[in-house]
């Protein structure tokens, strides 16, 4: 059977070594064995905390330069040992490193001869994620020790030394391009006969989900009044389902959290956040509730009287309608599912929280359920309940569960009209 060396490029907190380990898991769970191999777990083993210093990635550092190339060579003899019969008779060696310049490409093309080499470079143009992947890159153990601003400049300063020495692929024989943030191809070179190519391909443009907790928010004075839209707070009630969520994840591994910018979201989110001073959130435009237009604040009853004809153009085409000067689930589709995106690529493979609303959950779950268009606005989304999801090659489950008390069990079941 052939076998293939991988190797990430990209600059830090590009989402490489999250990708490499979704091509790992992958490819284990299709029964080939792969193996990641990472420079920078060598680089803190043998050197620790004097890496850290940004001087250390100046090209013109000699010592910096030439004891990132021992690692790199280290780790291509280990990637060598690993695929050889004699050795780990392993299938697919994956390099997760930098490797930005042409000059250190071409040191893997000319050492790694045996096997294809594959390169994957990673983009991220977001900057809005690119900052927060670096917020979370400053608090790993290796910055203990430092304050939040100054391990910030150190990182940043580390990113500019990269940056002078980055050289798109190009010339090497066998590539491939990924926006890592919306899991698409860019750009390839493909190599024919590869067996493990296509699999890699299918790797890159899909969404894993690992362990997403999907809420919506707790009780407004809207819901009860029946209006839609506005940015009210939670009442009382509200306030004591937000209560009984955190209650209910105490135990559970959380590592971000994200909401809306409306009220509502944050409310709910807050005790659970007060919980975990460590936990990451963010709030992102793409899970605002459907825009109600010129009827928001609005109640049901109020549109019938005064714009009958609202009222029936939405009562024969939910999906598509949108309220005049708003939004439609159609149109709601595409932010949403750039939000799921940008939320999943920060989070990585690790736990999870979105807190949304009605409509914005129930375009999420038609993602995942793969519903028919015209069913999308009947999705029963419940407030006194959350949806516990993970989709990776490995494990798939997708429940519906309550967190508050005077229930039991969960449900499967997702018709019906709130």
């Amino acid at each position: 059977m052939q076998k293939l060396y991988v190797a990430m490029v990209g600059l830090p907190a590009r989402g490489k070594s999250t990708l490499a380990r979704r091509i790992r898991d992958g490819l284990a769970a299709e029964g080939i064995r792969a193996r990641l191999f990472n420079n920078g777990d060598v680089r803190r083993a043998r050197l620790g905390a004097a890496s850290t210093d940004p001087d250390f990635y100046n090209p013109h550092n000699t010592y910096g330069r030439q004891a990132r190339e021992q690692i790199c060579r280290h780790n291509m003899e280990l990637a060598r040992q690993w695929l050889a019969p004699e050795g780990g008779n392993g299938d697919v060696a994956i390099l997760d490193a930098t490797n930005v310049s042409r000059a250190r490409r071409r040191l893997m093309e000319g050492t790694l001869t045996d096997h294809p080499l594959l390169f994957v470079e990673c983009l991220n143009e977001d900057q809005e994620l690119l900052r927060a992947c670096i917020r979370r890159k400053t608090a790993l153990p290796e910055y203990a020790g430092y304050a939040e601003e100054a391990a910030l400049e150190n990182f940043q300063k580390r990113i500019s030394y990269y940056e002078n020495i980055y050289e798109p692929l190009r010339h090497e024989k066998f590539w491939l391009r990924v926006d890592s943030t919306a899991n698409r191809i860019l750009a390839e070179h493909p190599r024919e006969g590869c067996a493990y190519y296509p699999a890699i391909r299918e790797i890159v443009v899909s969404v894993w989900v690992h362990c997403l907790y999907l809420v919506r928010h707790g009780q407004t004075e809207f819901n009860l009044q029946g209006r839609i839209g506005g940015d009210p707070p939670l009442t009382e009630h509200g306030r004591a389902q937000a209560a009984a969520l955190a209650e209910h994840l105490r135990d559970r591994p959380i590592d971000w959290v994200f909401t809306s910018t409306r009220l509502r979201s944050h409310q709910t989110a807050a005790p659970l956040l007060a919980q975990r001073p460590h936990t990451h959130v963010m709030a992102f435009r793409e899970f605002d509730e459907i825009w109600a237009g010129d009827c928001e604040g609005l109640r049901y009853a109020e549109i019938r009287q005064r714009m009958p004809q609202v009222a029936s153009a939405r009562n024969a085409d939910k999906y598509g309608f949108a309220y005049p000067k708003g939004e439609s689930y159609a149109m709601l589709r595409e932010r949403v599912q750039r939000g799921l995106r940008r939320a999943l690529f920060l989070a990585g493979d690790t736990p999870l929280v979105i807190v949304g609303h009605q409509a914005i959950n129930r375009v999420l779950l038609a993602l995942f359920l793969r519903q028919r268009q015209e069913d999308i606005p009947y999705i029963y989304v419940p407030q006194d309940q959350y949806y516990h999801i993970s989709l990776t090659p490995r494990r798939k489950v997708f429940e519906r569960l309550p967190y508050t008390t005077g229930r039991s069990g969960g449900e499967r079941t997702f018709a019906g009209e709130e």
